[in-house]
């Protein structure tokens, strides 16, 4: 019987030494003894995100992660996004991530997140939908503080700077043009968050916020412009029955680009209250009628662009805990554990560093890795491109064919 394939991302996941742990990483410090017991049964080491030393995001890693090359299907991070949350972009559409974050009176962002708090409602986002001089502008909200901005209209250009700052303590900037035939589509950005910046600040949502001490969310901020991509579909690709759990919009969208099924759990929040063993058992589930499935799960990012080490140590805990109910598929089953990027709490960013990845079958080779961290990991000496990771599951599901004669 061929193999199913059960790819876990732990969103974030790579660290570096911490002095609230003892100098140790948050996975280093964490109680973990089923992901100890995955990579002792398995290969240990290290993962570098698309390629050695460049610092990606979630988008590119996921890309390269399910064996596609960014640099040449990668458009930006909106038209993901937009998908993830339910707008179907239509080509010449410019899609962009955005955030609600918080402007003081004086114009400064003094919150790129507005509290992480937004009601999915929809009721925010509806305000600031409409159409204006030909061009329509369509905004979904998603979790906490994110959204979706989708322009539609004539005479579009990518070819934009952002207008988040991407720092608090500063001005929301202009965008500007980066092409001599984006000046349209910059002046008409910059007339619309004109527009919405007077409809946010008076809105009625904002006004009760503001009367209970919570941060209003009146400034949208836009970034990773694009246009949609076209991605070859994933059964076409590998030949597999594809599925995709989780809950954010950026990697549902990925995933539904990539024509994989996506999966719903009521518990998936996309933050740190996710039902995890929710997560898992509905993966485990999914392998009955799926070759692969892909898990994200974004909660020990969160904690690293907060710099809460002692969070992200309980989070990956919460993890460990429920990735006990894949111990015992292993038999019929490929499970790959590994993260995206590194989000080290010590810098609240993304990093260049590698992350740890575990392979765990029946039947597979082991090479000595019995703790499942960056430095246990880096002993081994097994790295490998996050581009390989599919070549390297198909191969250890005697999925993939021979190379030559």
């Amino acid at each position: 019987m061929m193999k199913k394939l059960l790819l876990f991302v732990l969103d974030g996941l790579g660290d570096r030494p911490n002095p609230m742990l003892n100098g140790e990483t948050p996975l280093q410090a964490a109680y973990r003894p089923n992901l100890n017991a995955l990579v002792s049964s398995g290969l240990g080491g290290l993962m570098y995100p698309v390629r050695k030393g460049l610092v990606c995001g979630s988008d590119t890693s996921h890309l390269s992660l399910l064996g596609y090359d960014p640099e040449a299907v990668y458009t930006g991070r909106g038209p993901f996004e937009a998908m993830g949350l339910g707008i179907i972009a239509e080509p010449g559409d410019i899609a962009f991530r955005a955030n609600f974050a918080t402007r003081s009176r004086e114009g400064i962002i003094v919150d790129r997140r507005a509290g992480r708090d937004i009601p999915e409602s929809g009721s925010l986002s509806k305000k600031i939908s409409f159409t204006m001089k030909g061009t329509q502008f369509i905004v979904r909200e998603g979790v906490e503080h994110r959204a979706a901005l989708v322009v539609r209209g004539k005479g579009l250009s990518p070819e934009i700077s952002d207008s988040d700052p991407h720092e608090q303590g500063r001005p929301a900037m202009k965008v500007k043009p980066l092409s001599n035939d984006a000046e349209h589509t910059a002046d008409i950005l910059n007339e619309y968050l004109d527009r919405i910046r007077d409809i946010l600040d008076t809105s009625p949502e904002n006004m009760d916020r503001e009367s209970r001490g919570k941060p209003p969310a009146n400034e949208l901020l836009l970034r990773g412009a694009g246009i949609t991509p076209r991605l070859e579909p994933f059964n076409k690709r590998y030949g597999l029955n594809g599925a995709c759990l989780a809950g954010i919009p950026l990697i549902t969208g990925i995933g539904n680009l990539a024509g994989l099924h996506l999966l719903k759990h009521p518990g998936a929040t996309g933050r740190v209250d996710t039902d995890y063993r929710g997560k898992v058992r509905e993966a485990v589930r999914a392998l009955d009628v799926h070759d692969f499935v892909l898990v994200n799960i974004k909660a020990p990012d969160i904690a690293g662009h907060d710099g809460d080490p002692l969070l992200k140590r309980d989070v990956i805990e919460k993890i460990d805990d429920a990735m006990g109910q894949v111990i015992g598929i292993s038999d019929d089953t490929v499970i790959c554990v590994t993260g995206d990027h590194s989000t080290p709490c010590t810098t609240k960013e993304h990093s260049g560093d590698p992350v740890p990845i575990l392979f765990s079958g029946n039947g597979m080779r082991r090479n000595g890795v019995r703790h499942f961290d960056e430095v246990s990991c880096g002993y081994s000496g097994f790295d490998l491109l996050s581009g390989d990771v599919m070549t390297m599951m198909l191969q250890l599901s005697d999925k993939l064919e021979k190379y030559g004669a």
